[in-house]
């Protein structure tokens, strides 16, 4: 593990591993550097692979208050750390985070991202205010609250879903990372599509989705590939919002390389 300092002063921690062209890969909501260690160790075979913890998550510090800006900074140090110029894919809320990044102009040679969980459809939205009650339930120390809140109201996860989730063997982490739901929940606004925002990205994109993926996720794959400049659409076979790393990584490579 290494840091780096970010511009405001926060350690960032990230795993450096492979030769080659630099890819930054970038988590999603309630995860840590850790979920991407698989698909790290499988894109090393053939990349210079900076695999980071988001601030306020893992081995990386937390500066308050939080700004998107401020990741963005973040995400701006690994892509100095790699030589300045960097392959990123972002995974879920990550995705978005890429996307602001590459839309505001980073070094960003080429961008990948799974399902980016924008609401394009109608019949189903997190509730308005889901940022302020995250944000409750945090300050009231209230983790696991929080996070059975982001699965059944924002993720739209069945309620007894998250009632057998609280004792499963990764609820812990997930109340530990609790604190960064409200990161995500900045990042992601309401979850309508920016579409003209997303216009100003003008790196080669591919956004990547799961055929067996909740029907709204694969919408929202196709509709953000719709609105970029320079984007082309994937759907892998047997593949839900947990991708499987064995399955993605060649994507990715191939993408990359290509």
């Amino acid at each position: 593990m290494r840091k780096a300092i970010s511009k405001d002063g926060t350690p960032i921690a990230f795993d450096e591993s492979g030769k080659g062209l630099p890819v930054v890969l970038v988590c999603g909501a309630s995860t840590s550097r850790s979920t991407n260690a698989p698909l790290a160790a499988l894109m090393a075979r053939h990349f210079a692979v900076l695999n980071y913890d988001r601030r306020g998550r893992g081995d990386s510090g937390d500066t308050l208050p939080y700004a998107i800006e401020r990741e963005i900074d973040d995400l701006t140090t690994l892509i100095d750390e790699a030589g300045g110029s960097a392959f990123v894919f972002g995974t879920s809320s990550g995705a978005v985070l890429a996307l602001e990044a590459a839309a505001r102009g980073l070094a960003i040679t080429k961008l990948a991202l799974w399902e980016p969980p924008f609401v394009v459809d109608r019949d189903r939205r997190p509730p308005a205010d889901h940022e302020q009650q995250l944000t409750a339930f945090i300050a009231a120390g209230r983790r696991g609250d929080a996070v059975e809140f982001f699965m059944t109201k924002v993720v739209g996860l069945p309620p007894e879903f998250a009632a057998q989730a609280r004792n499963a063997p990764w609820w812990q982490a997930a109340e530990d990372l609790a604190h960064t739901l409200v990161y995500d929940a900045s990042i992601m606004g309401d979850y309508s599509l920016p579409a003209e925002r997303l216009a100003a990205v003008a790196v080669p994109t591919l956004v990547i989705g799961g055929a067996d993926s909740p029907a709204g996720l694969r919408h929202a794959v196709q509709a953000v590939a719709a609105v970029l400049p320079h984007a082309e659409r994937r759907i892998l076979q047997g593949q839900t919002h947990d991708v499987d790393p064995e399955v993605l990584a060649p994507v990715l490579e191939e993408f990359f390389t290509g």
